[in-house]
């Protein structure tokens, strides 16, 4: 049986239009057009000699045999991508000033500072957790070259990794009594998770009332938990005596996940660190289990 030598490049553009979303937001991402991303894909079942996709209305999804290829692919790429890093790390020194929202400090954070010091060594990281008006402006004011956050999409530094559905988050013991003020544990503000669940409150007529602020997420699941009052967030790391939850809540909508990147940022190893932080986001969201709404 003569075996082919996929490319590298078609198996990167398989996984950026899953991760993605399609063709066209890959194509947006790797400066092509659609047409050419579709064509690369064509080639690319051509080589291997089965359909990977399947058209659904408008949008192409994978088939059973597409799946197994896009896990392959993500092996491949990896094996490829360390052995480059691996080999290019000695090279890389300087600083990276990289700041993180409270809700990515204790998941993506580890993994992204774990692979990366692993294969940079050489190369200091200056870290900065705090909330994401804060590491938006720092960003601003150039005093972070990268800052990995909730919200921000519309700002010219965004890079958009994902969106998040948010929702409410309360104790299990919570009960929504609907003739009193509805208790809210909330971030100082601003805060883009807590705008929506006030807005959507004030369009259903229900009345609130703030029950706690904190300028930590550790504060506020504190009182979630404690069953002060209920918040609004993305589900990112809950602790386990928290769960999301309806009740005749009004529905939030979603937020963004952000990659935000200096004016003029230019560095080998801020850009690799950029790189890193993405996959590593991917990685997460793609791991996490599902949690029931009650």
């Amino acid at each position: 049986m003569l075996l082919n030598n996929l490319s590298l490049d078609s198996l990167r553009t398989l996984v950026a239009t899953q991760d993605l979303g399609g063709f066209g937001r890959a194509s947006e991402r790797l400066l092509r057009t659609p047409s050419a991303i579709s064509l690369q894909m064509k080639r690319l079942q051509e080589e291997i000699g089965v359909a990977l996709f399947r058209k659904q209305g408008r949008k192409m999804l994978l088939t059973e045999q597409g799946e197994i290829a896009l896990r392959y692919a993500r092996r491949v790429l990896e094996l490829n991508d360390e052995m480059i890093d691996t080999l290019r790390g000695s090279s890389l020194a300087g600083v990276v000033r990289i700041g993180f929202g409270q809700d990515f400090t204790g998941n993506v954070l580890p993994l992204v500072i774990a692979r990366f010091n692993a294969l940079y060594p050489l190369v200091k990281l200056e870290v900065t957790v705090d909330l994401g008006q804060v590491l938006l402006q720092a960003i601003d004011s150039g005093d972070l070259d990268l800052a990995l956050t909730l919200g921000g999409a519309q700002k010219r530094t965004a890079q958009l990794l994902s969106e998040l559905p948010l929702h409410w988050i309360a104790s299990p013991s919570f009960r929504n009594q609907v003739k009193q003020p509805l208790p809210l544990a909330l971030f100082n503000p601003p805060c883009g998770c807590q705008t929506p669940g006030l807005e959507a409150l004030e369009s259903a007529g229900r009345s609130w009332r703030v029950a706690m602020t904190s300028p930590s997420l550790t504060g506020v699941w504190a009182a979630v938990s404690a069953g002060l009052g209920l918040t609004t967030r993305a589900e990112l790391g809950l602790p386990a005596d928290v769960q999301t939850i309806e009740l005749g809540l009004p529905p939030l909508g979603n937020i963004p996940v952000t990659l935000q990147r200096r004016r003029g940022l230019r560095a080998p190893n801020a850009m690799r660190f950029a790189e890193i932080t993405e996959e590593s986001v991917g990685t997460y969201l793609r791991s996490r289990p599902a949690r029931a709404l009650i």
